[in-house]
Parts: structure tokens; C-alpha cells; sequence
């Protein structure tokens, strides 16, 4: 396992984070405490140091189980719960409000029974609370030691820089991490999100690299098994996505490895601000994930799968792209100027 800085705050984390999504059968799919601590044990035992839970998780059991299985540990491991989302139906009980923030706090730190959070993420935009009202917020999360960072998920980019720069000229902490589903299913961040966290130097931490399962190969063949998606329901579950999983079956073999971990390993490649984000409801499912970490695969086949799984960027990136365009913005010269180049960019 090998380990990375979390934005600029310093604190290292490992390659991989451990979701704990599954930990807990409170919505009717997940792992019983016993499995979970299994999965658990098979992470950390591997050098992983990273576990990612929320407070909606399995109606709370997920907060619960972490807050046990990292008890004996846990001046090592990095711990990162989520607020903003809840199946309560009081209107307060949800949004990114200071209200919901302070009741979320409280409750997330006596589940998990620890007097701190490493990190601390805004679950998603709710479109209500300002940029700056919400810095002002997380930053008081911040000075009363209940957080060591601050994280933001599905959250449009351009909303992400305003409230960086807000902090940034108020002196308040910035978000340290950027969590955003991506995987060969799903490269829409692509577009501004992952070139904004690498020019910010946030982290990258990418959820749902299986695509909930599909990239693993179990749904291009009829089974009896209780699966999570239904075609027709499941926005995943169509004929482009099945494609590109069949392809990484196929790849997977020439490479020696399970269709798992070869779609782990692209997500890991794609930046170095990259920790991949996986889930296990049990342990095989666990140790076959974490054996990307011994993983080597030929740029041959890692072009097959860009290939295949190919978006379009829009505009201004395809415009920006273009031969003519690179010409005469870099003045002929473009083959002589060295310059750090962004996702997206292509030479």
C-alpha cells in the first residue's frame, strides 16, 4: 500500500479507501457486523488507513461498526463521515444549514465514538445554503477541533472554486478532498471537476470505481443472485455500459487479473491526486479488490480501455483541443513549451 497527502493538510492516507456503505444490513443490502469486521481486518491488515462512512449510511449502523472496529487504532486511521442527506422527514434534518451541520456533528461523533472527524464532507449542493455562509460554518467545525478537514461531494465544480476562494481570502480551511463517482462507466468529471481538484490540489477520491458491481462482470450473464440494479430502473444498467464491461472481461484475462481489479487499477492511473474509493459486502470480495495493489497492466491495454470508454469532453475542451487551435494559441511552438497539462488535454 502506498499512501498520499489529503490536499494540503498533510495527513496520509492510503491509495485506497475502505466505504463502508455496506457495513450494516439496515437497507436490506450490506454485511452483518461480523462480515464487516472481516472486511475491515482484510484492509488494514493490507496497510489501508482510510475509511469512508456517512451518517445516512444503513440508517446509522455503518457509523456505528466504524466507530468500534477503529477504536484500537485510531490514532492511525483516518476516518471521514459525511453530512447533509437524511431519510428523516423533518424539513431540518437535511440540507447543508448550520442547524442540521451542529445535530450531524454531534450525532456522527457519538456513533462513531471519537472526539474528532479527519474529515468532514458535505454530502451534496442543496442549492440553499450560500458559499460563504457554508465556509463560515465548516470553519467554526474547524476551530472547535470536531474536524481536522473539510471535504465536498457531488457538488458542481464552479461551485467548489467560489468556496475555495472565499476561504482562501477569509483565511478559513479549504476542502482537502473532492469526492465524485467515477469509474470507465462514468467519466463526466472529467470535464471540470478532476482538473479543477488537480489545479487546487484537492483529492480526488472516487466512488463507485465497480459502477455498483456492473464492471466486475456479474451482470453480462444470467444469475440467480439478488443484484442491486434492474435493467430498465438502473441508469447504469444500459447496452454502452454492459459493452464496456464485457471489454474489460475480455482485457482482464490478457492482463492476468480479475475484471475488479483491472477497473480499480485504471481509476488509480488516471491521477496522481487519485485515491480510489471501493466497497466489499464481504471478505473475498474484499481481498479481491485489494489485490490491484500488486497490479501491473500494458499501456496496451490500458489505451483499449480509454478507448472504449471514451467521452465527450464539449465545449470549450474538444474546441481547445483542436490542432488549429493549439497552433495558433501557442504560436507554432507547441512541441517546445513544457507546461503541466490537465485532464482533458490531449497532445
Amino acid at each position: 500500500m502506498k499512501y498520499k497527502l489529503l490536499g494540503n493538510t498533510g495527513i496520509r492516507v492510503s491509495e485506497l479507501s475502505l466505504g463502508a456503505m455496506t457495513f450494516g444490513n439496515e437497507w436490506g443490502m450490506g454485511a452483518d457486523k461480523k462480515e464487516s469486521q472481516k472486511v475491515f481486518d482484510a484492509y488494514v491488515n493490507t496497510g489501508g488507513n482510510f475509511i469512508d462512512t456517512a451518517n445516512l449510511y444503513q440508517k446509522h449502523e455503518s457509523e456505528n461498526y466504524v466507530g468500534e472496529f477503529v477504536k484500537s487504532e485510531r490514532s492511525n486511521l483516518v476516518v471521514a463521515s459525511k453530512y447533509t442527506l437524511s431519510e428523516d422527514t423533518r424539513v431540518n434534518r437535511a440540507g447543508n444549514h448550520r442547524k442540521n451541520m451542529i445535530e450531524s456533528i454531534d450525532e456522527s461523533l457519538r456513533r462513531l465514538d471519537t472526539e474528532y472527524l479527519d474529515l468532514y464532507y458535505v454530502h451534496a449542493w442543496d442549492f440553499t445554503v450560500g458559499e460563504q455562509e457554508l465556509m463560515k460554518n465548516l470553519e467554526y467545525l474547524v476551530s472547535s477541533g470536531k474536524v481536522l478537514s473539510i471535504g465536498l461531494s457531488d457538488t458542481p465544480a464552479y461551485i467548489a472554486a467560489r468556496c475555495n476562494t472565499i476561504a482562501e481570502l477569509r483565511g478559513w480551511s479549504e476542502f482537502a478532498a473532492y469526492q465524485v463517482e467515477y469509474s470507465l462507466t462514468e467519466r463526466s468529471c472529467e470535464r471540470e471537476i478532476l482538473p479543477y481538484s488537480e489545479q487546487s490540489n484537492m483529492m480526488i477520491c472516487a466512488f463507485a470505481p465497480l459502477a455498483a458491481g456492473l464492471l466486475s462482470g456479474k451482470y453480462l450473464t444470467d444469475t440467480t443472485e439478488k443484484m442491486r440494479m434492474v435493467k430498465g430502473k438502473s441508469l447504469r444498467l444500459s447496452e454502452r455500459n454492459l459493452a464496456i464491461s464485457a471489454k474489460v472481461n475480455e482485457l482482464a484475462q490478457k492482463a492476468g487479473c480479475t475484471p475488479s481489479q483491472l477497473a480499480l487499477y485504471w481509476v488509480m492511473q488516471q491521477s496522481p491526486n487519485m485515491i480510489t474509493l471501493f466497497g466489499a459486502r464481504t471478505e473475498k470480495q474484499c481481498i479481491d479488490n485489494l489485490g490491484v495493489l500488486d497490479l501491473q497492466v500494458d499501456q496496451e491495454i490500458m489505451d483499449e480501455l480509454n478507448v472504449i470508454s471514451a467521452i465527450e469532453l464539449g465545449y470549450p475542451h474538444d474546441f481547445l483541443n483542436t490542432d488549429r487551435v493549439k497552433q495558433i494559441v501557442y504560436g507554432n511552438q507547441l512541441p517546445n513549451i513544457e507546461f503541466k497539462k490537465s485532464i482533458g488535454y490531449t497532445k
